[in-house]
């Protein structure tokens, strides 16, 4: 589903399933599930099984007995006595004779009061902490970054590996092999499902924003495929924003990601036109902009703010704020931007802030100012292959009045660019350009 400026307004949480009682249960309980078994039986691919079965059998005992008191704890429960039974039918039986006496103990007519007793040991064990286990397992930093991704959105968000395999253009049997040797890396490493010492908890919490970032940005300005927004992706990574924020809550972070994420989010509505061409920040109508979801994401970073432990993402934050709270392109206080930018290359030094910086610049103190700021990563080459380097360049140069060499600079960001919809404004931009010779209107890059 593309953004367009005629279509519906985009949701900011994680797509919600109908109202039925076992699509709603998937959403909001198989983190939990899975994040429980994995913590009880320490293997990540008998936890999915297992799961995945308990949810079959609640789509067929459910309509015809009615929905349970409470759906998490009787999936659980279900979950639990299905793992139970693969261990003792493969001979490779790893829990506890208490553990085997108690299953077997448990009634089958009252499933209800067993779930309730199930749930309730379960709190005394922390079922938030479940949560968190399963999330900094699967971005444990033995793993590849790809392999984390996979991991994160298969048995976190409950995607169907045909679903990821979609969202990042991958053959479905790729995406399949990865999340294998992904599961076969935890258990040779003997990567365990509990929660890192304190000192090692932020760090494992960083990576996990890392790849909640990722999920989001590959939604948000997608890499390839014909969409230029992939909204699903940014509801999944906006949800597991908010799952780890609640894990999380004295995390600074992990609110102004969160935070963030609502802020570039907001703006989806006005990013694309009805033919898919994408639209500059400065012709968008900002009257489409989701004003509710940008006082959310204010107020999320004002909250991380008041932890003073300022990072990376809250400094994003209050450079999307900026852009979000300004009434008009002109209005837009181009010189705290910039030197917003300026703090964040010193949090978070890299090649892409200085583009970005780049841009900043050029709008507070002009175009050369812009360009003595490009000038280091263009002389280092290290970026040959980034369209939004070679698009901050030909902006700039369009505006300095160096035609001929923005039309280079163009060029260059259409080869170098691999989304449908950008490739089809670029090259419309330069077809026009070598026509006439005169520069199509800009299209900024800044965000």
């Amino acid at each position: 589903m593309s953004a367009s400026t005629d279509g519906p307004v985009e949701p900011t949480e994680r797509p919600s399933a109908s109202g039925e009682p076992i699509e709603r249960a998937f959403r909001e309980e198989w983190t939990a599930v899975v994040a429980t078994l994995a913590r009880r039986q320490g293997d990540l691919q008998l936890a999915e099984d297992a799961a995945q079965e308990a949810f079959a059998r609640a789509a067929v005992a459910w309509p015809r007995d009615g929905a349970p008191a409470k759906p998490g704890a009787w999936l659980t429960v279900t979950a639990w006595r299905i793992a139970l039974n693969h261990l003792r039918h493969d001979q490779f039986v790893v829990a506890s004779a208490d553990d085997l006496a108690e299953s077997q103990a448990l009634p089958t007519s009252d499933h209800d009061e067993v779930a309730t007793q199930f749930e309730e040991q379960e709190e005394a064990l922390g079922m938030e902490d479940d949560r968190l286990r399963l999330i900094v397992t699967c971005c444990h930093p033995a793993l590849s970054l790809e392999a984390r991704v996979a991991l994160t959105l298969r048995y976190v968000a409950g995607l169907t590996t045909r679903e990821i395999a979609s969202a990042f253009l991958l053959p479905e049997p790729t995406l399949a092999q990865r999340l294998v040797r992904a599961k076969r890396k935890i258990r040779q490493a003997g990567i365990r499902f509990e929660l890192p010492a304190p000192a090692d908890l932020a760090m494992r919490i960083a990576g996990t924003q890392r790849v909640i970032y990722l999920v989001f940005n590959e939604g948000y300005s997608a890499s390839g495929g014909e969409q230029l927004v992939r909204v699903d992706l940014c509801a999944e990574a906006i949800w597991l924003g908010r799952m780890l924020r609640r894990l999380t809550p004295d995390d600074a972070e992990t609110t102004g990601l969160l935070a963030l994420m609502l802020l570039l989010h907001a703006r989806t509505p006005s990013r694309q036109r009805a033919d898919g061409r994408p639209i500059p920040l400065a012709e968008q109508d900002r009257s489409q902009w989701r004003q509710d979801v940008i006082a959310e994401g204010v107020a999320l970073l004002d909250d991380a703010l008041q932890l003073r432990a300022p990072g990376p993402y809250q400094t994003q934050a209050a450079i999307a704020a900026l852009h979000a709270q300004a009434p008009n392109f002109a209005a837009t206080d181009w010189l705290q931007i910039a030197l917003l930018y300026r703090q964040l290359a010193r949090l978070s030094p890299s090649p892409v802030v200085e583009i970005n910086r780049a841009v900043a610049v050029s709008m507070a103190d002009g175009p050369r100012a812009g360009l003595a700021v490009l000038e280091p990563i263009l002389a280092s080459g290290l970026l040959n292959d980034y369209a939004p380097l070679h698009i901050a360049h030909a902006d700039l140069l369009d505006r300095v009045g160096e035609v001929d060499a923005a039309t280079v600079a163009w060029t260059r960001a259409l080869a170098a660019t691999e989304n449908g919809a950008l490739r089809a404004e670029l090259a419309r931009r330069v077809a026009a350009r070598t026509s006439n010779g005169q520069p199509d209107a800009t299209m900024d890059n800044a965000q």
